[in-house]
């Protein structure tokens, strides 16, 4: 009999234009390569995401949020297969659809995708939360995106919860269509979680 784990959801509301609390996105691996130090440059953090730059996109604003965790001397997160998997969804959903927002066009809730999916199996505690975000031009950068969740209460809040250890994170090189009237851009969401 699985047990149910109990679960904290930490999410935030449209704030500005642009700017919505779900989701983020990392690339590969289960350990990043370095911890970034403040200061330190991540690779790939002013590129403007490409069909063929995801994995580079994903892992940059994993190091960027790791920047700013360690610059308040924070646990840098470990990226997780299964988080990055609900983000990249989430983000390739909302491009694909033209919408912007935390639950799925089903409906599906932040929370719903965290339990239900593999990395909560076993957990006698689940905490999770989700920020979301598009942008253009340079807020579709990794460093744009990034920059935007930090001046966000909200989303900075989610950034530097000290409890979170993993995380996921998801673009796509497309802005939700009828938000940004087919103008280009890209659209990122970060899972971030921890297990007990």
């Amino acid at each position: 009999m699985m047990r149910r784990a109990r679960v904290v959801i930490a999410t935030t509301l449209a704030l500005s234009a642009g700017l919505l609390g779900a989701g983020a996105a990392y690339a590969t691996g289960s350990t990043p390569a370095t911890t970034p130090s403040p200061g330190s440059r991540c690779r790939g953090e002013l590129t403007l995401p490409t069909h063929t730059n995801l994995p580079l996109m994903d892992t940059a604003v994993v190091c960027l949020i790791d920047r700013e965790r360690v610059h308040y001397r924070l646990a840098p997160l470990t990226p997780n297969r299964d988080l990055q998997g609900i983000a990249w969804s989430l983000s390739r959903e909302m491009a694909v659809a033209g919408y912007f927002g935390d639950d799925s066009l089903e409906g599906e809730t932040p929370w719903q995708r965290i339990s239900s999916s593999p990395y909560a199996w076993g957990a006698q505690t689940l905490y999770a939360a989700q920020n979301i975000g598009w942008g253009t031009d340079g807020l579709a950068t990794p460093m744009g995106m990034v920059e935007e969740w930090m001046r966000s209460a909200p989303h900075r809040h989610i950034i530097l919860t000290s409890s979170y250890r993993d995380i996921g994170a998801g673009a796509e090189p497309v802005a939700p269509s009828r938000l940004t009237h087919e103008k280009p851009g890209a659209t990122y969401a970060v899972e971030f979680a921890a297990r007990g």
